[in-house]
């Protein structure tokens, strides 16, 4: 029996997007499927709130009876986070193409805004993964005085590679949009993970920035 692919949240109770492992064998892409029955989403641009193109990245929004209420006994984060027409905001990033396939690209407290270009790190983790040297990349944005934030992934290699930072840029050029390509390129053997194994991204950011200071 194939298993469903789905997309939620707990405050959605929970799932929202749904489609069959068949449907993304025929689409030839990862998503998690189409809005379900009885519901509303959008993806909108996080700076303005307004509705993106077909096909541009924003921000998740849901709508419909499985939203949730309320935060119990915290108006001020459902305020944050539902909208006064109902809508609520998921934090995550998505895309959705013309028949209405939803694409996860990352969360929004991830995303790097570089000389005022908007960059998810998980699109370039996505193609990082492509190469056959790197096990796991994880992409972080660093503090930068003329930028703003500037890209620095950090990354596993395959157990007995040898790779250096300029094979890695050398892969991503001409691959990925220049503003794209990290500036700095670390090698690690491990990342700072939570009790259920989950990155922490704010404290991998904040090795990576005292090291580059280093």
């Amino acid at each position: 029996m194939s298993r469903k692919i789905g997309y939620g949240t707990t405050e959605n109770s929970p799932v929202t997007f749904l489609a069959s492992p068949l449907d993304n064998v025929e689409r030839k892409t990862e998503t998690v499927g189409y809005i379900t029955d009885h519901l509303e989403a959008k993806i909108v641009d996080p700076t303005t709130g307004m509705v993106v193109p077909v096909g541009t990245s924003g921000e998740i929004m849901i709508r419909g009876y499985c939203v949730m209420l309320e935060y119990w006994d915290d108006k001020a984060k459902t305020d944050e986070c539902i909208t006064k027409d109902r809508w609520y905001k998921t934090g995550d990033i998505g895309r959705m193409d013309a028949y209405g396939y939803c694409r996860i690209d990352g969360r929004i407290k991830d995303m790097i805004i570089r000389g005022g270009e908007n960059v998810y790190p998980a699109e370039i983790e996505q193609f990082l993964h492509t190469h056959p040297k790197v096990k796991e990349a994880q992409v972080v944005g660093v503090k930068d005085e003329r930028m703003g934030e500037e890209i620095c992934a950090c990354i596993k290699l395959v157990d007995g590679a040898d790779c250096t930072a300029e094979e890695i840029k050398a892969y991503c050029k001409g691959q990925i949009s220049h503003f794209k390509i990290p500036r700095y390129i670390l090698f690690v053997t491990s990342y700072p993970l939570t009790i259920t194994g989950k990155i922490q991204k704010n404290k991998l950011r904040e090795q990576v920035e005292k090291q580059l200071k280093e």
